[in-house]
């Protein structure tokens, strides 16, 4: 059968006809399977969802229970049959419950990755190359000057820059879905065993992450309305990017501006975001991490989406490997 017979790209996403399903749909449909959390990939309003216990449990968190008709609840490497096609999910390693997607269907499986990284992370599971035909995969940091430092070193410069300036706070940037814990569990990993200060846009998620075993160590609230600037000097503050943009940033003393994210490795995007210490820390896979993925996974064929795809597109042309944009819309790079 023709690769186009069993996955294709559509306005709503990628939909598979034989297993009347969509993957990962921008807008509302019958029945959907989600790789992962984050809202661009997992929208509310569909009448069936089928995603792993924690990505499940991550949407009701943040859409509220009634966030689809029906779901359906799987396990990793679980097959289960759809209308004749045999799906199943693996670990991705992008954020807490997140999973690539592998569909097979008369002989052909393709394998959509979703986002995905390759760096160790202890808030998830680590990434599984899938022996496949076709390939899809991401491609945010689909070019070669993206390639992410250990995570580590960007902790210890923070830890660093935290005791040269103990009257000083710093407000760390970071996604609340899977960038905020991985950076709240590095700081513990790397030592750091005081307080860890929260926006209140976190303690949802962070509570879940502590309630399947991921240590976060002590989480308080970064308010200063019971208390003055002064409680806060020399603490590390963590919320979303947004958050550093309103008056909620102005309580704390003399902040320095952090933002963890893969596109700090771009200097004057962090200087046009007023940055002062930028960590590159990304949830996505870097150049190298792209291109070692897509030889190990053995695929004939690539797919590219979401992302700088032309540069990955090239890449694969001049290894010999057939590859093609999709060119799907809808994403965009939450959880970078």
């Amino acid at each position: 059968m023709r690769a186009s017979d069993l996955l294709k790209p559509r306005p709503e996403g990628l939909y598979c006809p034989p297993g009347d399903f969509f993957i990962d749909p921008v807008r509302p449909v019958a029945r959907a399977l989600i790789t992962h959390g984050h809202s661009d990939h997992a929208r509310s309003g569909h009448g069936s969802v089928l995603a792993t216990r924690q990505t499940l449990d991550i949407m009701a968190l943040r859409y509220g229970e009634d966030f689809a008709g029906a779901r359906q609840a799987v396990d990793l490497g679980e097959m289960i049959d759809l209308n004749g096609v045999s799906v199943s999910f693996h670990p991705a390693g992008h954020v807490l419950g997140s999973a690539q997607i592998a569909v097979e269907h008369r002989g052909m499986r393709i394998v959509a990755s979703g986002d995905y990284k390759r760096q160790k992370d202890a808030t998830c599971k680590p990434f599984e190359p899938i022996p496949c035909d076709i390939f899809i995969t991401e491609a945010t940091f689909g070019l070669p000057v993206f390639r992410h430092p250990p995570d580590t070193e960007e902790i210890v410069r923070l830890l660093k820059s935290a005791a040269q300036f103990p009257e000083r706070s710093h407000l760390i940037g970071a996604y609340a879905l899977g960038k905020a814990q991985r950076v709240m569990r590095l700081l513990r990993d790397c030592g750091y065993d005081r307080p860890i200060y929260i926006h209140g846009a976190l303690a949802k998620l962070s509570e879940y992450y502590q309630s399947q075993g991921i240590d976060l160590g002590q989480l308080d609230p970064a308010t200063v309305d019971s208390g003055g600037k002064d409680d806060f000097a020399g603490a590390i503050v963590v919320g979303p990017p947004a958050a550093f943009a309103d008056r909620w940033a102005r309580r704390f003393p003399d902040p320095i501006s952090c933002f963890a994210s893969g596109w700090m490795r771009i200097r004057q995007r962090a200087k046009q975001g007023g940055v002062e210490l930028p960590l590159i820390i990304s949830d996505h896979a870097d150049w190298d991490e792209l291109t070692t993925t897509i030889k190990e996974t053995g695929a004939s064929e690539i797919w590219v989406t979401h992302g700088r795809e032309e540069a990955l597109v090239r890449w694969c042309e001049l290894e010999g490997i057939a590859a093609r944009p999709l060119h799907l819309v809808g994403y965009e790079d939450e959880g970078d």
